[in-house]
């Protein structure tokens, strides 16, 4: 066996579950999970109609680049939705589909660090974690960025020592942040460009979360939109992530797209060649149709809005909230240990929510996970509601204050 597995952590939701163990929740109360960010919002019904539509396109082999018309698709979404030069993005150089980001991210790192350099891979803390279970897998040491309230939960690029940056290979990026909602401006990743060209490391931008933000004038900028500003339209050294799980409510679909630098995907799809995993053509025809279309998005970001506004609401007072520009998550801190938190409100209200050291690591004496909980607003408006209004009268019950 490869014994870089035993290097992996056991996933949050294990780490959860085991938590969990023995405890029967109160009776009379119907469970409400707050804890995977998995989409409840009713797709689209036009997916399922291309779905069912393009059947027959099970008969054929697709291929590992997709149909033209799908990477043509992606390329007009990412040309309209980051204001980019037109044609700047060529669908046979720029774009690559992918089933669902999670595989991506996890296959991209695979392919582009070389283990014989002692790499370095440096991620956000708190983070998703397939980004340091892909680090250690391809024979690289994960490197913390510490996240913390000060610096508005965007990670400390100033605390990482000069010889780090040297072995870096690769950073991953999450912006909108899990869990944290937090937005890195064009500023920020123009100044994370000049740092990979200065210390030759690739940046892997995971934005998922791009298009569930609570401002409309704002949207969240991205990697290919800073570059682009900055005149940079070989988008050399930067990789963006994107999926259609959270945008169009479709985790099931398994459908996303990795875009940017010539070079890195033209290698990257070598590696996906072997890899075997080459979009479906029903799926390929519900995404085309997905990335055309912007009103259920603007639908999803209302609902995800009203949510939002009547849980701070019934929250604001008992808990230290801060109020994240993007994304679906709340990164709540707890007024004890966050384990202890998450625990005793399972077993008082059926309310399951993830706590916060289960998605960071302690790093150089710090923990940024640690008393904090992550709420994920992705059921109905009704459960969220009902979910807050347990969570709050849990604290006022145990009279648990603010820390």
């Amino acid at each position: 066996m490869n014994p870089d597995l035993d290097k992996l952590r056991p996933y949050p939701f294990a780490r959860l579950a085991r938590l969990k163990e023995g405890i029967t929740p109160v009776a009379g109360k119907d469970h409400i999970p707050l804890s995977v960010g998995e989409p409840r919002h009713a797709p689209p019904h036009f997916i399922g109609q291309e779905l069912l539509t393009h059947l027959h396109g099970l008969g054929t082999y697709p291929l590992t680049r997709g149909s033209e018309a799908l990477r043509s698709s992606i390329t007009d979404w990412l040309t309209r939705r980051y204001r980019l030069t037109p044609g700047a993005v060529d669908a046979e150089r720029h774009v690559l589909p992918v089933n669902g980001t999670r595989e991506a991210l996890f296959a991209f790192a695979q392919a582009v660090v070389d283990r014989a350099c002692r790499p370095v891979v440096m991620m956000p803390n708190p983070f998703y974690q397939i980004y340091e279970g892909a680090a250690l897998l391809a024979g690289a040491e994960p490197w913390y960025l510490n996240c913390s309230a000060g610096r508005g939960f965007l990670p400390d690029f100033e605390q990482v020592p000069a010889e780090i940056w040297q072995r870096c290979q690769l950073l991953y990026l999450c912006s909108p942040g899990n869990p944290t909602g937090a937005v890195a401006d064009l500023e920020t990743l123009q100044q994370l460009i000049h740092l990979a060209d200065r210390h030759d490391f690739i940046i892997a931008s995971d934005e998922c979360y791009s298009e569930i933000y609570l401002d409309d004038r704002e949207p969240p900028p991205g990697l290919l939109q800073a570059a682009s500003a900055l005149g940079r339209e070989d988008f050399s050294r930067c990789v963006v992530f994107h999926s259609l799980s959270k945008r169009s409510n479709v985790p099931g679909l398994r459908s996303g797209f990795v875009a940017g630098d010539a070079g890195i995907l033209e290698r990257f799809f070598l590696y996906r060649t072997y890899h075997g995993c080459a979009m479906s053509p029903p799926i390929q025809a519900a995404s085309i149709k997905a990335w055309g279309d912007e009103e259920h998005v603007k639908e999803n970001r209302r609902l995800y809005r009203e949510k939002f506004a009547a849980v701070l609401e019934i929250l604001e007072p008992v808990m230290k909230i801060p109020r994240p520009r993007a994304g679906f998550y709340l990164w709540a801190e707890t007024p004890v240990e966050d384990t202890r938190f998450a625990r005793d409100l399972f077993a008082q209200q059926n309310v399951t929510v993830l706590p916060g050291s289960y998605l960071s690591r302690e790093f150089q004496g710090t923990d940024p996970g640690r008393n904090r909980v992550r709420l994920a607003l992705v059921a109905t408006p009704e459960e969220c509601i009902e979910a807050a209004s347990r969570i709050r009268e849990f604290i006022e019950t145990n009279r648990l204050q603010p820390a």
